[in-house]
C-alpha cells in the first residue's frame, strides 16, 4: 500500500501576505475578518501577517507578484468579490483575476489561496464570505507546510542518492 505524504499542518512561524480587493468592500471585510481569525487560530502570529489592499480583483495578481518577488512570505492569500452585473465585465474580471493569481503562484513557486468570490448576487457572496475567508487561511497554511515538507524531503532524498553514489566509487 502506498502511504500518503502528509506534512504537519501548523501556522506557527509562517509569514503570510494577504491582498484584498476594495471593490465590494463589505464582502471583502467579511472575508478578511474570517481569514485573519483562522490564521491566528492556526498559530500564525499577527506580526507575521502583511495586509494590503488594491482597487479591485484585476489588480490583485500584480500585488501578489510584488509580494512573491520580496521572497518574504511562505504563502499568500487573495481576497475579494466579483458580483455579476448586467454586462460581460463579470466574466472578464472573474476569469482574468483567477488566471493571473494562478500564473503568479506557478511562476514564483508560491502557494496562493484564491478566495476571490465570483457570485451572482450580494446574497450569495454574504452567505459564503465567512467560510471562504477561513478556508483560504487553512489552504494557505496547508500548502505552505506541504511546500516546506516536500522541499525538505526532496533535498534529503537527493543527499541520500549522492551519498550512495559516493559509496559506490
Amino acid at each position: 500500500m502506498i502511504e500518503e505524504f502528509k506534512p504537519e499542518i501548523n501556522g506557527t512561524g509562517l509569514r503570510i501576505g494577504i491582498v484584498k480587493a476594495r471593490f465590494n468592500e463589505n464582502i471583502g471585510e467579511g472575508l478578511f475578518n474570517a481569514c485573519v481569525k483562522e490564521l491566528m487560530d492556526k498559530g500564525v502570529a499577527e506580526e507575521d501577517i502583511l495586509f494590503i489592499t488594491v482597487p479591485g480583483a484585476l489588480e490583485v495578481p500584480l500585488a501578489l507578484q510584488m509580494l512573491c518577488q520580496s521572497e518574504e512570505f511562505d504563502a499568500l492569500i487573495a481576497l475579494g468579490a466579483v458580483i455579476r452585473g448586467e454586462t460581460y465585465h463579470f466574466d472578464l474580471v472573474s476569469n482574468e483575476s483567477g488566471a493571473g493569481i494562478t500564473k503568479v503562484g506557478l511562476d514564483h513557486n508560491m502557494p496562493i489561496a484564491n478566495a476571490i468570490l465570483t457570485c451572482e448576487n450580494d446574497e450569495q457572496a454574504i452567505a459564503r464570505m465567512a467560510e471562504k475567508g477561513a478556508d483560504a487561511a487553512r489552504v494557505a497554511i496547508e500548502m505552505a507546510c506541504l511546500y516546506e515538507a516536500l522541499d525538505d524531503f526532496l533535498s534529503f532524498t537527493e543527499e541520500v542518492d549522492e551519498a550512495e553514489q559516493e559509496d559506490d566509487k
